[in-house]
């Protein structure tokens, strides 16, 4: 009765001990991604991350190997959440897709920024921003399509690149940042940037 019993018990603790590696590994990226865009790459160790995720280094070295390989694995799972949130944007849809990217870029821009400030010095980062940057220009030919079709080889290439422009992060930090516009007025200016885009202005 007892080893019956044991062996029940035994796929539930198999199941909890799974879960409780899972919660770990989510908190270590989390607090991963947190770090790699509040300080540059090498300003990052792998004993801070395991420090504020409350977890011995040598587990965090099981689980990922190195700095670089948990750089990926982080930044890789940042950019997967931020892109699926993105997707969600309406096709199409001037305001409404204005309205998507303002919002994103107010919770992923700061880390755009800084993977875009050390891409000409550091391979890993310099990946994730290929990725990101070939991302945006499909999500800007996707969701502006109707502002593109009636253009043909160059000029084509040169609305599509004024789109990509109008939308960049770069232009959201501008704004933002440097010219200290509230969230609805850039919104506002992003939207009017795309709409003269397609009038050919």
């Amino acid at each position: 009765m007892k080893g019956s019993t044991s062996a029940r018990s035994r796929p539930y603790r198999m199941k909890a001990r799974a879960e409780a590696a899972r919660a770990t590994a989510d908190r270590v990226l989390e607090v991963a991604v947190d770090l790699f865009t509040e300080r540059p790459y090498e300003d990052v160790s792998l004993e801070q991350v395991a420090s504020l995720a409350g977890v011995a280094s040598r587990t965090l070295l099981r689980r990922f190997g190195s700095k670089e390989s948990l750089f990926i694995e982080a930044m890789g799972q940042a950019a997967r959440d931020a892109q699926q949130e993105r997707d969600e944007a309406p096709v199409d849809d001037v305001a409404g897709a204005v309205d998507f990217l303002v919002a994103q870029y107010e919770r992923w821009g700061t880390n755009r920024l800084r993977m875009l400030a050390q891409e000409d010095r550091i391979p890993v980062v310099a990946d994730n921003v290929r990725d990101g940057r070939r991302y945006h220009q499909e999500w800007v030919e996707r969701t502006f399509s109707s502002l593109l079709e009636d253009a043909r080889g160059a000029a084509r290439n040169r609305r599509k690149a004024a789109l990509v422009v109008a939308t960049d992060v770069y232009t959201w930090k501008l704004l933002r940042h440097d010219l200290g516009f509230s969230r609805r007025a850039t919104e506002r200016i992003i939207v009017d940037l795309v709409e003269q885009t397609a009038n050919g202005r």
